[in-house]
């Protein structure tokens, strides 16, 4: 690991697995058939994924964890990652672990933006994603999913002259399926009367979307309740209200993910984690980590 990352590339995350199960196209897209191996759990540590990814669940189920939220990811779904969002596998069934199977696409940012299709499914939904990333998927959707998949599975390892441009093509299509998929899973839900209670959860989707991008330099509610214009002791009752838990606690377990990212998927000494986490000095982060996982920091990067 080079020590001015912490964040897992496409490169990496095909490391993960067995070769025989990967598929590539360079180091732009790659299809992998994932069933249960010790690689998982090396996932069982928050990290971050340098780009897209998309996970067909055939069998079995597991627990993922994205940003402070779990989901049970459960047969005949799609998952979809977002470039940005810290990732984990939080729990696998050791009773069914033999059944599990997924198939996972990975593409880089770079490739994706390379495409020229406007991914405004993935994008304007961004917070409705991040609140729930997964999708059942009905029948006839999921053969037409199956056959997106195996198509690109015969291009990728066919000798085809126009490779590339063939993928290409069949991804950008692909991001109109899911994006039909997630449209009739958005019309299933039922419109809700606005309400106090609405304009709470509105007011937490956008204070969890400031935190993602500004929790390792501001750690201060006030700072967001400014963003929101918002007083910080009205902000913090709407975030109660709507999480039932404060404000500070979801900053606080932020920094805490990104820390055990650092520890985890970079070589960073443990003083320039503190240093890039903002703490004025070691000896507080240490307290700090301690105090929120049980253990210190260097005893979580060897466990």
């Amino acid at each position: 690991m080079e020590n001015n990352t912490n964040t897992i590339d496409l490169v990496q995350f095909r490391q993960m697995f067995p070769l025989a199960s990967c598929l590539s196209m360079g180091d732009d897209v790659c299809l992998v058939n994932v069933r249960y191996d010790k690689s998982l759990r090396s996932l069982s540590h928050p990290c971050r994924f340098d780009g897209f990814l998309a996970f067909f669940c055939i069998s079995g189920h597991i627990k993922v964890m994205i940003n402070l939220t779990e989901f049970n990811v459960v047969e005949n779904s799609l998952f979809v990652y977002l470039p940005g969002n810290i990732i984990s596998i939080s729990a696998i069934d050791e009773n069914e672990k033999e059944n599990l199977e997924f198939l996972v696409i990975a593409m880089t940012k770079e490739y994706v933006e390379s495409l020229n299709v406007k991914t405004y499914k993935f994008i304007e939904r961004r917070l409705q994603l991040q609140a729930k990333p997964f999708f059942l998927i009905r029948d006839g959707e999921r053969m037409i999913a199956h056959k997106y998949v195996a198509l690109a599975a015969d291009i990728l390892g066919s000798n085809l002259s126009y490779k590339r441009e063939s993928i290409s093509a069949l991804v950008s299509s692909f991001f109109f399926i899911a994006g039909g998929i997630m449209e009739q899973d958005a019309g299933a839900v039922p419109e809700r009367n606005p309400g106090r209670a609405d304009r709470g959860r509105s007011v937490f989707e956008k204070f969890i979307e400031l935190v993602s991008v500004y929790h390792v330099r501001e750690r201060n509610v006030g700072f967001y309740a400014e963003k929101l214009c918002l007083t910080p002791k009205y902000l913090s009752k709407l975030i109660r209200s709507a999480s039932g838990k404060g404000a500070p606690a979801w900053i606080d377990d932020y920094v805490i993910l990104e820390a055990k990212n650092m520890l985890k998927y970079s070589d960073l000494p443990v003083k320039e984690i503190v240093s890039r986490l903002n703490f004025p000095n070691t000896s507080t982060f240490h307290k700090f980590f301690k105090a929120r996982t049980g253990l210190t920091p260097l005893q979580y990067r060897k466990s």
